[in-house]
């Protein structure tokens, strides 16, 4: 496959990266820096057993490079519609968009940009953090959901397998916005969490007071996504499975936490922000999300920590 992999953040180095053991793989990045990092040593991957070292290609501009097959979606939410104008000669007929962005909406703005049916949206349990550039660390490790916005998912089939055999185990499912929902669960309850206390996803399950917080915007997200009505949540359940990701990856560092830390503008308003629009909607309260929310969009206005 041609794949354009937009945004070469933490995220896009590590599908770009792995992607391209079987594919045809450019890296579209605005950072000149990064991109001449990438292509004179490769993307560096730290892993648990030791850096992996794999090779796509990294440009600036996609002038020239013709239609893909797949354009996947990585820069931060805010910057996805910006980022699909200025490459908009990419996508073909044929072309697939796909966003496996954290938090909830995303498919709304690539529908400016494909048909439904050429629209997948997902989810990943990787997790992965920028060491510098062209070098990041693979934090957590798991399973990739996809599907389509309009059709059969099973369409999908060709494309799961090739993710899966690049070494990103990848599924198709025709319930995706549960899927979305239950990875939102994680963001908003853990790794939006960890953005305001600047700590490790371990922290949240080794400090009571911590876990407690976590608890409540599980408590909060779950009441919410019932009242939705797309799948029913059962509390415990969505808790124990943000334990378990706190537990496996106790030492990773989320997108959110690295953005706070560098003083950055986070993707809050897609992630803890949707969760608050969607109680407004159904006439419910989250207030721990709300002083979340107003929490991360102070932070983002403090200097960069060192």
């Amino acid at each position: 496959m041609r794949i354009a992999v937009l945004g070469a953040g933490a995220m896009g180095m590590l599908f770009g990266g792995y992607l391209s053991r079987k594919n045809e793989v450019w890296l579209v990045e605005i950072s000149q820096e990064r991109v001449d990092r990438i292509n004179r040593e490769g993307v560096k991957i730290r892993e648990k057993e030791g850096d992996v070292r794999l090779y796509p290609r990294a440009v600036t501009s996609t002038k020239g490079l013709g239609t893909m097959d797949l354009i996947l979606v990585f820069v931060k939410a805010m910057f996805t519609e910006e980022a699909l104008r200025n490459n908009q000669h990419l996508i073909g007929e044929n072309t697939c968009l796909m966003t496996l962005q954290n938090g909830a909406g995303h498919d709304r703005k690539l529908l400016s940009f494909a048909k439904p049916d050429r629209i997948i949206i997902g989810t990943t349990q990787h997790n992965s953090s920028i060491i510098e550039n062209g070098y990041i660390h693979h934090g957590g490790i798991g399973l990739t959901s996809v599907g389509l916005l309009s059709g059969n998912s099973a369409s999908l089939l060709p494309l799961a397998e090739n993710f899966t055999a690049c070494g990103l185990e990848c599924v198709t499912c025709d319930e995706i916005q549960k899927q979305i929902w239950t990875k939102l669960f994680t963001n908003t309850a853990a790794s939006a969490l960890t953005a305001v206390l600047q700590v490790p996803l371990g922290f949240l399950m080794e400090n009571d007071s911590a876990h407690g917080i976590m608890r409540q915007l599980c408590h909060e997200a779950v009441m919410v996504a019932n009242a939705e009505g797309f799948a029913r949540f059962d509390e415990a359940d969505v808790l124990s499975g943000v334990e378990a990701v706190c537990r496996n990856a106790p030492n990773g560092y989320t997108s959110i936490y690295s953005d706070i830390r560098a003083g950055r503008r986070t993707e809050v308003d897609t992630i803890s922000g949707s969760v608050v629009a969607a109680a407004k909607a159904q006439g419910l309260q989250v207030p721990c999300h709300e002083m979340l929310v107003a929490l991360i969009h102070a932070l983002e206005g403090k200097p960069r920590m060192d």
